[in-house]
């Protein structure tokens, strides 16, 4: 593909729009409905992570219902009239540069915050008031700053979702086998992915739970290396990696716009593991050297 026809994929991007009015409406009453229905929706109440001041936040869950009720709502409404069907994908660029503009006063209201409390803990923690921002391992880990805040509200909406978005302006035809391998490579990465997160969580809460139907097989107590991690030493990078191929794929090969998040999270992976490998040959010593050895390969057995 030419430098021409880069540019021209470009000015169709139903994502190119000034921000508007409009826009902060929808953004702004669905912040409003989030907050309404962590509040007001029933759901189990557990603590949160310990905090630097001793104190623990305690956190609703009920995320699922308030999916459910939202899904609800916007069918009625699409039903009754009152809204298009087409809302987000009309004004997919408003909502993109209105979005952007949020989150860079929400950092800094955040930032400055955080400067003036007298407070010994930070503003910079997992919820807002009466709970309305569940808490996650990014809050914890990395506090409520500009990286959560624009990631979340920018960064992973629309780009994650940039196959979509070239779709609505372009057309890719796919023959019946390239469909039945995208659903095949879909089926794998899903399975991979979950699989492998689902065993690492059972291994945490019983070392001693069978895997894949065998005891499991632990290095140095705390290691396991069985099952999809006794595949690979980040198998769910795999599945993750799968997955988002998955998603480009129905968009054929006429552009390479659709593969930015499949290209971007390949990278993204790589780093991480090479990051996770030097900090656990730091906390595990001889028992990961051991682990290497059991389990060689790191993301794609065979390859990598």
């Amino acid at each position: 593909m030419d430098a021409s026809s880069i540019m021209a994929t470009l000015r169709d991007c139903p994502l190119l729009a000034f921000p508007s009015w409009s826009a902060a409406g929808i953004i702004l009453a669905y912040f409003a409905y989030l907050a309404l229905a962590g509040f007001l929706l029933p759901g189990k109440v557990i603590p949160g992570v310990l905090l630097s001041d001793k104190s623990r936040i305690y956190y609703r869950c009920n995320g699922f219902v308030t999916l459910l009720l939202l899904v609800t709502l916007l069918g009625v409404s699409v039903a009754s009239g009152l809204l298009s069907p087409a809302l987000v994908a009309d004004k997919g660029g408003e909502l993109l540069s209105t979005t952007l503009i949020l989150s860079i006063l929400i950092s800094s209201l955040l930032y400055f915050s955080g400067c003036i409390s007298q407070s010994t803990t930070t503003s910079l923690k997992p919820h807002i008031s009466m709970n309305f921002i569940h808490d996650c391992w990014d809050i914890i880990a990395e506090k409520l700053g500009f990286m959560l805040v624009f990631g979340d509200l920018v960064w992973v909406p629309f780009t994650f979702s940039i196959q979509g978005w070239w779709l609505l302006t372009h057309t890719a035809d796919i023959t019946k086998a390239a469909a039945i391998l995208n659903v095949v490579v879909f089926i794998i990465g899903y399975r991979v992915f979950r699989g492998s997160n689902k065993q690492k969580h059972i291994f945490k809460k019983d070392p001693t739970a069978h895997i894949w139907g065998e005891p499991p097989k632990v290095i140095g107590g705390k290691l396991l290396a069985s099952g999809y991690w006794g595949i690979a030493r980040h198998c769910n990078y795999l599945g993750d990696i799968l997955l988002a191929f998955s998603f480009s794929l129905p968009c054929g090969a006429s552009s390479p716009v659709p593969y930015f998040y499949p290209v971007y999270l390949l990278i993204l992976l790589i780093w991480r593991e090479r990051r996770d490998e030097a900090r656990c040959r730091e906390k595990y010593k001889e028992d990961w050297v051991t682990y290497c050895r059991a389990v060689p390969w790191r993301i794609l057995p065979y390859v990598y």
